[in-house]
């Protein structure tokens, strides 16, 4: 297998933002620390939570559209893994087509508790699209959407998965 040159994602996303008719894509800089806690049980024990921003959802639930959709879609990881869509305009959407697993690891999780490394999977994922254009609606509407559920689902640890 040969190696693939690496991407410039920065280049990448400031030509599709102005292909949009957005102006150039400004990166969010946050200079705060985040407040990590540490993990108060071995990763053996713990439930984790997944979310990602691939844009998957499921047969039946409404696919993402395309410009700064702030929805979210939560996902049953025991579901069907046949039943997994993705909709997103931001990255070619043939390899996850094939194999959900490349943004929204599921498998290779429930592997890691069927082994012993983890202890338990949450019920619930939760998926965005990524690419929001404005950070400030992300840190105002979806940010704290995800929190909620995620305070309601109790897991000990969360696996975030950018696309």
């Amino acid at each position: 297998m040969s190696e693939q040159p690496p991407i410039d994602y920065i280049e990448r996303t400031q030509k599709q933002y102005e292909a949009l008719g957005y102006p150039s894509y400004q990166w969010v800089y946050n200079d705060t620390a985040i407040a990590l806690a540490p993990l108060k049980k071995p990763i053996s024990e713990a439930k984790l939570s997944l979310i990602a921003s691939g844009g998957i959802y499921t047969r039946g639930q409404v696919a993402f559209h395309y410009k700064d959709d702030l929805s979210y879609r939560e996902i049953n990881v025991f579901g069907p893994a046949a039943d997994l869509r993705a909709s997103h305009f931001a990255y070619d959407l043939a390899p996850v087509r094939k194999d959900p697993n490349v943004v929204f690891p599921v498998e290779p999780l429930k592997q890691l508790v069927a082994s012993g490394f983890l202890g338990a999977l949450a019920e619930h994922a939760y998926t965005f699209m990524g690419g929001i254009y404005s950070a400030r609606k992300v840190k105002d509407v979806l940010a704290p959407a995800l929190a909620a559920r995620l305070l309601a689902d109790q897991p000990d640890v969360v696996l975030l998965v950018p696309a």
